[in-house]
Parts: structure tokens; sequence; C-alpha cells
């Protein structure tokens, strides 16, 4: 997927993101293009080779029937609440994060959502929770053409 300077994409782990250039630098005597990216939620700037986006996992931002999926995702009742503990919890969780995929991080939340309903979540867990909930919310609010609050409203009563 090629992406225009100006449009949005979601870089895994640290999600929504404008392309704000393509730039080509000089490297080992050939030349390279870049997209350089611009995180929405803290303004870091990232630059990604235009020939590996697809292989670090740079996508376009859902569409509205995918944030219909992820609040599916969301209100399903019938998932199991993983027992384990608290690490091997949290290293299953990261992986999902990574993945930058819409679906993972929506499972991470609702899984930590449920299990916080059930007990308290270590700090690990509660900064992970927080860190799905960013990521989703931007994505939401752009798909929805939702304020961010709202977006994060409706994930949090998507859970309840």
């Amino acid at each position: 997927m090629t992406f225009k300077i100006g449009q949005m994409a979601v870089y895994p782990a640290h999600g929504v993101v404008e392309v704000v250039g393509i730039d080509t630098k000089q490297i080992g005597g050939g030349q390279f293009a870049f997209y350089v990216l611009k995180v929405l939620e803290n303004g870091m700037q990232i630059m990604v080779p235009k020939d590996k986006a697809d292989q670090v996992g740079l996508r376009a931002v859902a569409t509205a029937n995918d944030v219909d999926e992820v609040f599916a995702v969301l209100r399903d009742g019938d998932v199991m609440i993983d027992k384990q503990t608290w690490n091997r919890r949290y290293r299953g969780f990261m992986e999902k994060i990574k993945t930058g995929s819409l679906f993972d991080v929506a499972e991470v939340f609702r899984d930590l959502m449920r299990l916080r309903a059930s007990k308290n979540l270590s700090f690990g867990e509660r900064r992970m929770l927080e860190t799905a909930k960013t990521l989703m919310v931007k994505e939401v609010a752009l798909a929805r053409r939702w304020t961010d609050l709202k977006a994060g409203e409706e994930l949090d009563n998507a859970c309840a």
C-alpha cells in the first residue's frame, strides 16, 4: 500500500500517524525512500522505508465497518478470562498490541476491562489497558468522525 503526504495511517504500537513527508536518503551507495510519520498522540516522528511499510505493519486507518466489528469484539461476552499469572498475560497482550491490528488491540482492551471488573489489575496491566484504549480511541474517532472523548466513552460503554 502506498501513502500520500497528509494521509492518516496506523503504525503498530504507536497508533494513528500522519504522513508528513516522503524523504530520500543515501545509504550504503543506494537511494532509499522513507515515509516520514508524525504520531498524533505525542508528536514523535518516525521514518519507515517505503518498500518495507507493509512488513513493519503500517496500514490504512480502519473503516466505519471495521469499527462496527471492533465493537462486536468488545461486546462479546463468551470470552474466557485468562487465569495465567499477570506477567504471562502481559506478554501475550503485548504481542497482540505489537501486531498493530485494531482487532487484536480491542481484544486486549476487552480482556483487561473484564479482568478489572473481577480483581485489581497490576500496575503493568493498568498501563497496558490505558495503552490499548489510547491506540483505539484515535482510530475509532477518525473512522466514525467522533471526538476522541466520544470514542473513549463508546469504547468503555461497549465493555460495560
